[in-house]
């Protein structure tokens, strides 16, 4: 049986095409090129889930759908959770269907995502409207071994999600965007 446990890191990208050599140098290959992904985020009124750190999510990525649930997460050097994911044949009628049982979205943010592999693991690049970000995730000590392949030190490793990376941002920035959407950071 498949473990449904996400363990990842993320980082921050100053250089996409300094990347890209980077990850053909240390045996990457891509697994899907750039594509447009769409993330609705949805909770119960009084925003249970997020009460209990749960999040159910509902992605489209390219013409495909996936439908997430993640559990509480435990951080550590890692960002580590359960992960329980499946396939969507129509979006749009899930979303009814989700609405229809009491969720509501509650917060959208789209990226741009192309993903790698080596067979071991799974790194992916993130074009996000508050800027560009990689995520590698695999076992602890495969990912620690690919970031430092890449440069990237312990240190420079983010285990927040995009919501809260989205708020920090928001905060810092003064913007007055209320999703993370190309359309409504300007």
């Amino acid at each position: 049986m498949a473990s449904n446990q996400e363990i990842e890191i993320k980082f921050r990208v100053p250089d996409l095409r300094a990347l890209t050599r980077k990850l053909h140098k240390i045996g990457f290959g891509v697994a899907t090129r750039r594509t447009h992904e769409m993330n609705t985020l949805y909770d119960l009124p009084g925003g249970i889930l997020r009460g209990r750190q749960q999040l159910l999510r509902l992605r489209q990525y390219g013409s495909a759908w996936t439908l997430t649930h993640k559990a509480k997460k435990k951080t550590g050097r890692h960002s580590s959770r359960e992960e329980l994911e499946t396939v969507v044949t129509d979006g749009k009628k899930m979303d009814l269907i989700l609405q229809a049982l009491g969720y509501a979205p509650s917060f959208r943010y789209e990226k741009f995502r192309a993903e790698w592999t080596d067979g071991k693991g799974q790194v992916v690049v993130d074009q996000t409207p508050i800027g560009n970000f990689c995520e590698i995730e695999g076992p602890p000590r495969w990912i620690d071994a690919t970031a430092k392949k890449l440069g990237v030190s312990q240190a420079d490793y983010i285990t927040k999600n995009y919501a809260t990376l989205f708020f920090d941002w928001k905060q810092e920035s003064k913007n007055p965007a209320e999703e993370m959407t190309f359309k409504a950071v300007r």
